[in-house]
């Protein structure tokens, strides 16, 4: 692998509904980029997809 290819690390996170941007704002503080935002595994509760170089 060359220097050129970026590595990832992914983090999948519960986002509770009436705090869903204070939750996602800390995680982009901490360095994470906003992937994708899914239904949960019971269809109500969505889980935000995030990832980061590794360092």
């Amino acid at each position: 692998m060359t220097d050129s290819v970026r590595q990832w690390e992914y983090a999948t996170i519960p986002l509770i509904i009436h705090n869903t941007k204070a939750i996602l704002d800390q995680w982009g503080e901490d360095g994470w980029e906003l992937v994708t935002v899914l239904p949960g595994p019971d269809g109500n509760a969505p889980v935000a997809y995030l990832k980061r170089p590794k360092a």
